[in-house]
């Protein structure tokens, strides 16, 4: 297995993107090159021994010397978003580990792009490739006011390709008028808050061809299933153990337990760090990342939250 890129980063810049979003630059201490990432991808920031935390890459691919993130400061936030807004200031360093892309953007002549809040962060470089490749596009940004609303002098720069919709100004977008007939050959990308994004769904579920929509989100979807959950078999292929998991814990869990090296993050199926390779089994996917087709190869799961089927499930571990 590849090892995963990981190493402390120097914020060469912190800038007020908007009211409560501040904008990280960061970098190599002594310059070098940092690993290559496409439009969609993430970075996880370490802010402390348990505190991990996944932010969109919103700079320029090309610029192979600099990561970008925004980070919103969030008044629910549980550790993450308060670390960053109260300890990198420029000049200090962060863990960083990635990029890793669960988000990636498709080539399509047009796209229609709708974002809430923070969730404009990875469309900026969706955007920039989407003109750089003349394609068609349009962006939808709401968010609840303007002064709240990221990077919108940059996105000034496309004229009337950009809608903003500032709630106390303009209210919520026409999700009916924009996604209540299917457009064609036209992807679309959506990122914000899971109200936004479960009625993105449900308006392309009902008109829309499948595989149009893509989407990522920041908190995990409710659980399609409320069935109690039930014990299975889970061997270990690399490692040679075969382990019980209970009904009660997860396979992140039980690995973590025995001593098997896992690598996780938001525990939650929203982030893709335990991404793992599926042997044989049938496995119950609960994350909120893989697709349908993803889901139904049963090549990866995300074992902080996917359970078995049936009674036994190997995994490349």
């Amino acid at each position: 297995m590849v090892r995963e890129f990981e190493a402390d980063l120097t914020v060469v810049a912190a800038v007020e993107a908007a009211t409560d979003v501040v904008a990280l630059t960061l970098a190599a201490e002594d310059g070098a090159a940092l690993p290559p990432w496409t439009p969609g991808a993430h970075i996880d920031l370490v802010l402390g021994e348990d505190l991990v935390r996944q932010y969109s890459l919103c700079g320029n691919p090309a610029d192979t010397r600099q990561y970008r993130v925004g980070v919103l400061r969030a008044p629910d936030s549980r550790g993450g978003s308060k670390a960053v807004h109260a300890e990198l200031r420029e000049g200090a360093t962060v863990r960083v580990r990635g990029p890793r892309n669960h988000f990636p953007m498709v080539a399509s002549p047009r796209y229609l792009f709708i974002a809430g809040g923070i969730g404009i962060t990875p469309m900026l470089p969706m955007i920039a490739e989407a003109e750089a490749s003349g394609a068609d596009w349009r962006l939808v940004y709401g968010g609840r006011s303007r002064a709240s609303m990221a990077f919108v002098d940059e996105l000034a720069a496309y004229g009337d390709k950009v809608t903003l919709l500032p709630q106390d100004e303009a209210g919520f977008p026409d999700l009916d008028g924009l996604l209540g007939e299917a457009a064609p050959d036209t992807l679309v990308y959506t990122c914000g808050p899971t109200g936004l994004l479960d009625a993105v769904e449900d308006r392309c579920a009902a008109s829309w061809p499948a595989g149009s929509l893509h989407l990522e989100r920041f908190s995990a979807k409710a659980p399609a299933s409320d069935e109690e959950d039930s014990a299975f078999e889970l061997v270990l292929q690399r490692s040679g153990l075969t382990l019980q998991v209970p009904a009660d814990q997860s396979i992140y869990e039980v690995c973590k337990a025995a001593g098997v090296s896992v690598v996780g993050s938001c525990l939650e199926g929203v982030c893709g760090t335990c991404e793992t390779e599926v042997i044989d089994g049938d496995v119950d996917h609960r994350d909120s990342i893989l697709n349908d087709e993803e889901k139904e190869s049963n090549e990866f799961m995300m074992i902080c939250v996917s359970r078995c089927r049936g009674d036994q499930l190997t995994l490349d571990l």
